[in-house]
């Protein structure tokens, strides 16, 4: 391989992807929506806030030399004589980076002094109280103040709460705090396991949690993990993404290479399922294994202990 000096790969290397494109293949650059873009060639991969992630194989970079060499196969001599010779020729006008807003503030609301509401409720819809126990001891779950919500919390690497999902205890309302980063979700994460079941909801999470235990199993041997709402796929399923909290998790634990899902046994849950098993890059095991009896897993335990009777499970 020819010998570049340091300093003109460097030089090459300045380039980002949307400015290459623009620039030198308009053609092979389309308009996503906002201020994504993504190839014609290649319509999961995609180009934001100066980076580019070809999800549907997991790799990405910021550079059109990282594209070049990635995604079309060239050397880094080809590369970077494609860079430099485009400019030498045509001198690039570069693509402004958008300015990314800073993240807000989560606001969270204040805790009640005791979870008797919020212990009670989980506990009808079957939740062990071990599981509660833990999660309120690891900072995860709180009861709040004035109006007794189920506040769950999504931690960053870190222990740093960064998401809260709010749930009445005697209502059917639903709803996050002010600030919430829907990077991160309920979840309760594994020491020493390569494998991720992954929920829709955290009452799911501990139902199937509370399943493991009753069942004999260490329910904290794999990793668990909800989703920040609903998952809705895209209608063509190669334009839809990896949803933002499923995303931070696997890179905060690359040692991760299996994936359950055990979304809801519904057209949305199944639909979804479909999609993130071809969405996903191939590197991970992917299984689908949705809730067994009733529409989730939390139907499945209430059947299992007799909460809720299965024709009424069934009929909802």
């Amino acid at each position: 391989m020819p010998y570049i000096p340091p300093e003109v790969v460097a030089q090459a290397r300045q380039m980002d992807l949307l400015t290459y494109l623009k620039n030198y293949e308009p053609d092979e650059l389309v308009h996503f929506g906002g201020n994504t873009y993504c190839t014609r060639t290649h319509d999961s991969l995609k180009i934001s806030n100066g980076k580019w992630c070809w999800f549907s194989r997991g790799i990405g970079g910021k550079s059109a030399l990282d594209y070049l060499i990635k995604v079309n196969g060239y050397s880094l001599t080809q590369a970077v004589e494609r860079i430099l010779g485009q400019a030498a020729v045509q001198p690039p006008v570069f693509a402004p980076t958008p300015k990314e807003k800073p993240p807000k503030a989560l606001c969270l609301p204040p805790a009640s002094r005791c979870a008797t509401h919020a212990v009670n409720y989980l506990m009808g819809r079957g939740i062990d109280p071990d599981l509660i126990d833990f999660c309120i001891r690891t900072g995860r779950l709180y009861e709040s103040a004035p109006y007794h919500n189920v506040v769950f919390l999504g931690l960053d690497k870190y222990g740093k709460a960064r998401y809260a999902n709010l749930r009445g205890v005697s209502s059917s309302f639903k709803g996050e705090a002010s600030g919430s980063d829907k990077r991160f979700s309920f979840a309760i994460p594994a020491e020493d396991s390569q494998t991720l079941h992954l929920f829709e909801s955290a009452i799911d999470l501990l139902s199937y949690a509370s399943m493991e235990k009753q069942d004999g199993f260490d329910w904290q041997r794999d990793h668990l993990l909800s989703l920040a709402g609903v998952y809705a796929p895209k209608k063509e399923v190669q334009e839809s993404s990896i949803p933002l909290a499923l995303k931070q998790y696997l890179s905060d634990h690359p040692e991760i290479t299996t994936i359950v899902l055990r979304l809801d046994n519904d057209y949305a849950g199944r639909l979804a399922a479909t999609t993130l098993q071809t969405i996903l890059p191939e590197k991970y095991r992917v299984i689908m294994e949705l809730a067994p009896q009733g529409k989730d897993y939390n139907d499945t335990l209430k059947m299992r202990l007799g909460i809720c009777r299965q024709k009424e499970v069934l009929a909802r």
